[in-house]
């Protein structure tokens, strides 16, 4: 018998590859979070408050229902949340004009001011990262960003449907 130990496989360089982008992918998650309590922080607010300027921010404007499917709250906890944030001066609510049992919710432009001053940075940055790419690596990373997203609207779904 040997007295040569035999040393485990190798990982291959592609399992390695998948292994770190996981975690990179993990630590850009937690580098993101941070980033949004600092946010929302300075903002004197909480994550779901930020949640829903981030939702009024990239819309026109929402009803309080369409915000509640949005952030998955109940109709109480959103009306709370947008009575706080009135209170800020973060956003409006209005009649809606076809349907005035409604409301229209609208962020600010003090907030929307606000949110190029305190996310502006990060999206020059972003946009810098982004010209060293490609056309192709570009499409590469869309379809990754599209299809991360997806799963994770999936992954959403299915834990809130197991409640």
């Amino acid at each position: 018998m040997s007295s040569e130990q035999v040393s485990p496989p190798q990982e291959s360089k592609e399992t390695e590859l998948r292994r770190q982008l996981g975690e990179q992918i993990r630590a850009l998650q937690s580098a993101t979070e941070a980033v949004d309590a600092a946010t929302a922080d300075r903002l004197g607010i909480n994550r779901t408050d930020l949640h829903c300027l981030d939702v009024l921010t990239q819309r026109e404007s929402a009803t309080p229902s369409q915000l509640g499917t949005a952030l998955g709250l109940t109709t109480g906890s959103v009306t709370a949340m947008l009575d706080r944030l009135a209170r800020l001066g973060y956003l409006t609510r209005e009649p809606d004009p076809n349907d005035r049992r409604k409301s229209v919710v609208r962020a600010t432009a003090a907030i929307r001011r606000g949110a190029d001053d305190l996310y502006g940075p990060l999206a020059e940055e972003g946009a810098a990262l982004l010209e060293r790419y490609s056309l192709p690596e570009l499409e590469l990373l869309l379809d990754f960003a599209r299809r991360s997203r997806e799963i994770q609207e999936r992954q959403v779904r299915r834990l809130r449907d197991a409640e």
